[in-house]
């Protein structure tokens, strides 16, 4: 191996290096020899590669970069196509080595020459793939590009752009077609006929027109009024579904947190750094797929948390965190986007508080100190938002691992839906048969899946009617996971 090659060569080349030495040496035999001439000659070998360091520091050439996903936003295990463009903004010429900078899980990052061959009006163009296995968001960028002086003794690089964020979304499983999405309508359409009834708030009225129909007078509009009134036309209303994603810490996990585990239940950061777990990542999946299953059949969906609050809330990727309404292509986009980066939140209660509450028969919405704890899971807020939409259409829930205590403050709820269905993602056998009695007492048809489970075995065990135990492994090792 040669000397050279033990130094850093994002500093000088090779050849700089090797002027850097032989400027030593000679100001070393200058010393020993007296030679003046020795002495001139080392001073300018030394000083010839700091110069050509410092300008390529101070005189950076300029660059605009253009970077395109296509299509913007990709589900997982797809493929987007990344396009740059790169041109020249400053004065300047010659050629750059660059480099686009991936997160690792992409591979190798590629690297690419400035001008291109085919650069066309001081613009070089560049495309290249990228494909992820997992939800998220994903910095591309930025493009990196090294520079030399003009006698190539030294090398700068630096990045000419921030970069910009891909955000990968969870990819939809295709749903089986079941009696549950035609609860309001197997078409997606209700028509709410106005009946002649003052007291009825969805009756629209107005004064008589000629040539309205007689059939559409409405009498007890006309006799308060004092001259006739007529009904409006039909109005037709969409049916609405509510999906209630469960986002609780310590609803996902087994234990404590152990970060750098993917697969023990407890989150972990993954090299994306979402705090997740395997069975929240069946939910995450499970609220996509139910979406799209619902969204394609015209229904109106409303995403709520175990709080009540609106469900992407806290995702970093969620367009408008604050809405809970989504409706139609656009909706079911904004859906998948707010999902590519949710994650687990709070603990929003101890959990230990939880069963010491739940061995008291009290549900445990306080701080041993008396204190609320802040928004709490199932509680009057959730309760409020779901009798706001009173039998308009199915209440869906979404859960982790579940108290006795939070079972009994979830079991009414569904009172205020015309179906409630609850999809219970758990890796722990222990204690399902209370859990899901009070569900069931509260109208509850609930399934428990553990993060093997195919999701459409989920969505099919609906249909029976009836609430079914935890999935044990020995289920999921047999069949569906499911166990009716």
């Amino acid at each position: 191996m040669a000397l050279t090659d033990r130094f850093p060569k994002h500093i000088f080349t090779t050849r700089g290096w090797g002027l850097l030495g032989a400027g030593v040496v000679f100001l070393l035999a200058a010393q020993v020899m007296g030679r003046r001439d020795l002495l001139a000659l080392a001073i300018l070998l030394v000083v010839l590669p700091v110069l050509s360091l410092a300008g390529t520091r101070v005189l950076k050439p300029n660059f605009s970069v253009y970077r395109e996903f296509s299509p913007a936003s990709v589900e997982t295990g797809a493929t987007t196509t990344v396009r740059l463009a790169v041109a020249r903004t400053g004065t300047g010429s010659g050629h750059a080595l660059m480099e686009e900078r991936l997160p690792a899980r992409f591979g190798e990052s590629p690297a690419f020459r400035f001008p291109s061959r085919s650069a066309v009006a001081g613009t070089s163009r560049y495309e290249y793939h990228l494909r992820s296995g997992k939800r998220g968001q994903f910095l591309i960028g930025p493009v990196t590009a090294e520079f030399s002086d003009p006698f190539g003794l030294s090398l700068h690089r630096h990045a000419i752009d921030g970069g910009d964020i891909l955000t990968v979304t969870p990819a939809a499983v295709e749903l089986p077609v079941t009696g549950l999405a035609g609860a309001r309508g197997h078409d997606g359409v209700t028509a709410t006929r106005i009946r002649a009834n003052p007291s009825d708030d969805d009756v629209m009225t107005r004064e008589y027109r000629h040539g309205d129909p007689m059939r559409r007078v409405h009498w007890a509009a006309t006799a308060r009024h004092g001259e006739l009134m007529v009904r409006q036309e039909e109005s037709v209303t969409t049916p609405e579904a509510t999906i209630i994603l469960d986002q609780r810490f310590s609803a996902f996990t087994r234990g404590g947190f152990s970060a750098g585990s993917d697969h023990g239940g407890a989150p972990a950061a993954d090299g994306h750094d979402l705090l997740t777990s395997d069975t929240f990542e069946w939910a995450v999946t499970a609220a996509m797929s139910i979406g799209v299953h619902l969204g394609e059949r015209n229904y109106a969906l409303r995403f709520l948390d175990a709080a009540g609050e609106p469900a992407f809330r806290h995702s970093p990727s969620a367009p408008e965190p604050e809405v809970e309404e989504y409706t139609g292509a656009s909706g079911l986009q904004s859906v998948a986007e707010s999902l590519a980066a949710i994650q687990l939140s709070g603990p929003h209660h101890n959990r230990r508080d939880a069963r010491d509450a739940d061995a008291a028969g009290s549900p445990g919405r306080r701080h041993p100190s008396g204190a609320e704890a802040g928004p709490q899971p199932f509680d009057d807020r959730l309760m409020d938002k779901l009798a706001a939409h009173r039998m308009r259409g199915p209440v869906l829930a979404i859960l982790g691992n579940l108290t006795r205590a939070e079972a009994r403050a979830l079991a009414p709820a569904a009172g205020f839906a015309a179906n409630a269905f609850a999809l219970v993602v758990t890796e722990r056998t222990g204690e399902p048969d209370e859990v899901f009695a009070a569900l069931r007492l509260g109208g509850w048809r609930a399934v428990a899946v553990s993060p093997s489970t195919p999701l459409p075995a989920a969505w099919t065990a609906f249909d029976d009617g009836v609430a079914a135990p935890l999935a044990a492994p020995d289920d999921v090792r047999r069949g569906s996971g499911v166990r009716r």
